[in-house]
């Protein structure tokens, strides 16, 4: 409610930050109380009880969610609406040995769940092909020419993964041709669905499982966990043709979930918590090749997953061959593997240039469009020659930046491809919806946080007016209070290996389980350097001599940055995720920066 008091305190009296933001405990007075039961009740340290209190956990579901596990957290996958149907017709596929065209999202939710498809079907020996649309030459979703080709190379059974829920068209001309579609999706659904013979996607408007937060991959785990039930029961497996282990294939469906920003809550936290524990028995070879690529330090993490290993996957779907994900994920050769994940870690660093200079040009067009007065529900921004692979990152990082939705469109002719990136308690999904409805976009879909779009240039400003218009009171609730809310207060000396372990129990962290925000009050800062492209590292010294070091990426040029440059040598108070930094033979504590204030700054700026 406007004007209702916040329940969530000044935290150091920061109420304006080098970021521009005030500081808030991120517990009420209600959480401190189930802190304190925690502690009292089952003999939790005072930090981890406030890291679990501060996400909502009640003191009798601490021990639960230290120890999620799937058994107790995933419901009869039959709850999901068109499961029973979908399953049959995959079983007879199975049974008669019929050619399966799996048609997957070029992103790594897509990768993932088609890998985990078609490596099911291989157990299983039936004849399959993975097919990733070009996202420049097709884009997304199924496209008839391409069914066309599926269809003339001997597949008798179309599915598509991560897509498919919108595709009216591209299901006609598959019907036409004498293949039955199935569809495994999670996308926000129309309300007139496309001819299949199922469709299995907990975001259909009919859907009352309970599951609309799980990615593609995880909605396929499903599928498999009734399909291979399915098996069982008419005595598919034998023992020549063993029953495969579901949980094996865990390690795809955690990397899914991380990268595709779906809450970190329930069956998916369990899912993510089992698929990291096998990581890290590195018996995947794509995996362990990637991880190797991209010089991942430590056992794998679900910080590892959303940054290092999920962005290389990516980069072939953006810039390079959009097969190479899940060709990498499948692959059983360990010198293969490392051909195809060092090919992916160098499309990454040539995205990641192509990225930096569109960047760059969003950030002055969306600078110009918003004005001194900081005006506007959303930044849209679009250009003439972008690559139309690296929209999305630059909408994310636009969205970042200015703290409102945003999007990055890429115009080739009269006709542009874009991505929009939102902030929380902003579904752009639905707004995207509903703009194809109006007839404003060509085609458009998504999800609350991420949407991509395809429109005609002369309705760009048409579609600018709708996002205002659609999204101003959501945005301005949103707005409201931007503030970081932190979990705790310690200093450089108790910032600790055996402090920072005993906090990860609580993870794996991510999107609606944030990772705790630790804050560490009248810091001197000692040292503040450039390093890499566009970071700082710096060093901290706390009053009784205790030093920390830490990072703050993307810094340079930003408030942050500034702020930590002309503060050397002075008292400051830091905000940031503790991690131990693995690199090399040795561990260190080091803060992962994400705010700074200046002690006594109590005033808004």
């Amino acid at each position: 409610m406007p004007g209702a008091p916040n329940p969530h305190r000044l935290f150091l009296d920061v109420a304006a930050s080098f970021q521009g933001r005030a500081w808030r405990d991120r517990l009420t007075l209600e959480g401190q109380g189930r802190a304190e039961a925690m502690t009292r009740l089952y003999g939790h340290s005072d930090l981890l009880a406030r890291v679990l209190a501060g996400r909502g956990v009640a003191p009798e579901q601490a021990e639960s969610w230290l120890a999620p596990t799937i058994r107790a957290l995933m419901p009869d996958p039959d709850t999901l609406t068109a499961m029973p149907a979908l399953v049959d017709r995959l079983a007879r596929a199975i049974e008669q040995k019929e050619k399966i065209a799996i048609f997957g999202d070029y992103d790594v939710d897509g990768a993932c769940a088609s890998a985990l498809i078609a490596e099911f079907l291989g157990l299983c020996g039936v004849p399959h092909e993975i097919y990733i649309p070009d996202r420049i030459f097709e884009g997304y979703g199924p496209n008839s020419e391409a069914i066309r080709g599926l269809a003339e190379r001997g597949a008798r059974l179309l599915v598509t993964v991560d897509c498919g829920t919108a595709s009216h068209e591209p299901f006609l001309e598959a019907r036409r041709l004498g293949l039955d579609t199935l569809v495994i999706d999670h996308h926000q659904a129309p309300e007139i669905l496309p001819e299949a013979i199922a469709i299995v996607n907990p975001n259909r408007q009919d859907d009352l499982s309970g599951l609309g937060q799980l990615c593609a991959a995880g909605v396929a785990f499903m599928v498999l966990v009734a399909l291979n039930r399915h098996l069982r029961k008419v005595g598919f497996w034998t023992a020549s043709r063993p029953e495969p282990d579901l949980m094996a294939s865990l390690d795809i469906v955690a990397l899914a979930t991380v990268a595709d920003v779906v809450p970190l809550t329930g069956l998916n936290r369990a899912l993510v918590a089992r698929g990291l524990a096998i990581m890290r028995q590195r018996g995947r070879p794509g995996l362990r090749a990637l991880f190797d690529a991209a010089r991942a330090s430590g056992p794998p993490t679900a910080y590892h997953l959303g940054f290092l290993i999920g962005p290389r996957i990516n980069a072939g779907g953006r810039i390079g061959d959009a097969s190479l994900g899940a060709r990498l994920l499948l692959e059983p050769d360990p010198i293969e593997a490392e051909r195809v994940a060092g090919e992916l870690d160098r499309l990454n660093g040539e995205r990641q240039a192509i990225e930096k200079a569109a960047v760059e040009e969003a950030l002055g067009e969306a600078w110009a469009a918003l004005g001194q007065s900081d005006q506007g529900a959303c930044v849209v921004t679009a250009r003439e020659g972008w690559h139309p692979g690296v929209v999305g990152l630059v909408a994310a990082r636009l969205k970042e930046r200015f703290n409102r939705p945003a999007f990055a469109i890429a115009f080739n002719g009269k006709t542009g491809v874009g991505s929009g990136r939102s902030i929380i308690g902003v579904d752009l999904g639905r707004t995207v919806r509903a703009a194809v409805d109006a007839g404003i976009l060509v085609k458009g879909g998504g999800h609350a946080m991420a949407a991509g779009v395809t429109i005609a240039k002369e309705n760009l400003g048409a579609f600018r007016a709708f996002l205002e218009e659609r999204l101003q009171d959501a945005v301005s609730r949103a707005r409201l209070d931007q503030a970081l809310l932190i979990d705790a207060a310690l200093t450089a000396g108790g910032a600790r290996k055996e402090v920072v372990e005993s906090i990860e129990v609580a993870g794996p962290f991510g999107s609606a389980n944030p990772e705790p925000v630790f804050a560490f009050p009248n810091h001197r800062l000692i040292d503040v350097a450039e390093v890499g492209t566009g970071h700082l590292r710096f060093r901290a010294r706390a009053g009784d001599g205790a030093t920390i070091s830490g990072i703050a990426f993307r810094a340079i040029g930003e408030p942050l940055g500034k702020g930590l440059l002309n503060n050397r040598g002075e008292p400051v108070h830091l905000a940031g995720y503790l991690t131990i930094d693995r690199w090399g033979n040795g561990e260190r504590i080091q803060l992962r920066l994400i705010d700074a204030a200046k002690p006594g700054q109590t005033q808004r700026r």
